[in-house]
């Protein structure tokens, strides 16, 4: 930890202390208590365009045309300028200063959709070690509630195609393209897929399938495994030669079968007294036959490469955006061996324990991205630990509040920004207001103020999204705002959307 607030004081403290083994990067991080976006520029002047996100290395800043067709890539770069004589502080920043280019530099645009299909704005995805982006394209939902004879599930609606890309960011050539034809997959915040270094795993929620592809440095999308309906290569084949099938029946998935085996054997398990396991099978096992047969796949993460864990739930609640109260259960499975590993239900105790203790490894992040590894959560930081504990204790339910905690996991893949300015042992702020989590938020016409965690009375920075006078409707229409933070450049886009009104982009920077 450094002595002096005083940034000369702090290098010269760095050139003449050697940190401790392993906390030279954090002790490094300080330097932000110092170097923060100190200056806005009000609604600067950019292109009409659906900013997404940067890059978790900060080379790209990602962005989509209105109309939903054409992807648009940015590298940022920095505002130079020069003055005659000295450049006071104080002095006025040029013309130029406004303009989105100064910036920003463009790169490509490339047009993704075709006529019929929509990029999914929400939906983006970085291959770190490759520097590729995984987007997707769509057609209009289909609300096609009648399960078809090929096994799609009733309840679930259906897209006529969904496509995914791979493009290489540093010149936009698209290396390769996944389509899924009449299927449903959860794009919204990326929520149907999740990328552990090479590996992706895409949940088809229709057909219950989960598709896991590697992403070769050749640009290429090949699929390694299809677990669902068959969890071996063979096991169709197998059952094709093998089984007598009577017509009208059916076997249930391989994924089932293996969660009801590994539900039978627990329950087993757990009445030691031979002559009262029958009755303990029926009230535990076979009671809720059905229940657990039509459970259903809603969102999957990779643990590591060998492990998913899987959520399970209703029909309604994989097509809900609403879940809060719903029953759902959580498997561990494991792809080499096809077997599940645990299982437990959303109120569960033993799960909201590894919660707590061990939530960085839910948040399997890539090794290769530097940055994402020091995103604050309540098992590396004390701070955020102390919030989730403050939670805990206010909460009337803790039944309740365990289930409002899973909600969290599955975790949602590259969904928290890896900026020091969210990190809770150098700055505090309203979470309200503004968060590392990837989502729109009510948009306030007060400041945000970040706040040294060090000098609890001192406001380090603030960041106010929309007009600088607050607008000429006296903030009464409804306003959401979001917030694209560099991963480690004092460099910010504040964006506020107003109904009926031009988005407002703000720029705030370290001048």
């Amino acid at each position: 930890m450094f002595r002096s607030n005083n940034l000369t004081a702090r290098i010269f403290e760095r050139q003449i202390l050697t940190p401790r083994p392993g906390t030279s990067i954090n002790l490094f991080r300080h330097f932000y208590e110092n170097v923060f976006p100190s200056h806005t520029v009000y609604d600067i002047d950019c292109p009409d365009l659906s900013f997404r996100k940067f890059t978790d290395d900060g080379q790209f800043l990602i962005g989509f045309s209105r109309n939903h067709q054409d992807l648009v890539v940015y590298r940022p770069s920095w505002l130079t300028y020069s003055c005659k004589g000295e450049c006071p502080y104080s002095l006025d920043l040029p013309t130029k200063a406004r303009r989105f280019d100064s910036f920003f530099r463009h790169l490509f645009t490339i047009s993704l959709a075709s006529a019929n299909e929509f990029i999914c704005k929400d939906f983006f995805l970085y291959v770190d070690p490759y520097r590729f982006g995984l987007f997707a394209t769509s057609t209009a939902q289909v609300n096609d509630n009648v399960g078809s004879a090929d096994g799609a599930i009733h309840g679930v609606p259906s897209i006529e195609k969904i496509t995914f890309h791979l493009v290489r960011l540093d010149d936009g050539v698209v290396l390769d393209e996944k389509a899924f034809c009449n299927d449903f997959v959860n794009l919204a915040h990326s929520t149907g897929a999740f990328l552990y270094d090479d590996l992706l795993c895409i949940v088809s929620l229709r057909y219950q399938t989960i598709h896991i592809l590697q992403i070769r440095e050749s640009g290429n999308l090949v699929e390694v495994r299809r677990i669902g309906p068959y969890c071996q290569e063979d096991d169709e084949l197998f059952l094709q030669s093998h089984a007598q099938v009577s017509p009208g029946s059916s076997f249930l998935p391989g994924i089932k079968q293996r969660l009801l085996s590994f539900i039978f054997r627990k329950t087993w398990n757990e009445e030691a007294d031979q002559s009262m396991r029958v009755q303990h099978l029926k009230k535990k096992f076979y009671f809720h036959f059905q229940d657990y047969v039509d459970l259903i796949i809603w969102k999957a993460q990779f643990l590591d490469r060998h492990h998913l864990l899987i959520k399970f739930g209703s029909v309604d609640g994989g097509v809900s955006r609403n879940t809060d109260q719903g029953l759902s259960f959580f498997a561990v499975y494991n792809m080499e061996t096809t077997e599940v590993v645990t299982f437990y239900q959303n109120s569960s105790e033993d799960m909201y324990s590894f919660f707590e203790r061990f939530y960085d490894f839910f948040n399997s992040v890539s090794r290769n991205t530097l940055h994402a590894q020091y995103i604050s959560s309540h098992t590396n930081n004390s701070h955020a630990l102390n919030q989730l504990l403050n939670i805990k204790s206010k909460s009337g339910s803790f039944s309740q509040f365990v289930k409002k905690m899973m909600l969290t996991i599955p975790y949602t893949c590259q969904s928290h920004s890896p900026s020091p300015y969210f990190d809770l042992s150098l700055f505090r702020y309203d979470d309200k207001l503004i968060s590392a989590i990837d989502r729109h938020r009510h948009s306030t016409e007060h400041p945000i103020k970040f706040i040294s965690l060090r000098q609890p009375n001192v406001v380090k920075f603030k960041i106010k999204p929309g007009a600088e006078g607050g607008g000429p409707d006296g903030g009464r229409a409804k306003k959401v705002s979001s917030f694209l933070f560099h991963p480690y450049l004092p460099l910010v886009l504040s964006i506020q959307q107003t109904y009926m009104q031009p988005t407002v982009v703000n720029l705030h920077f370290k001048r």
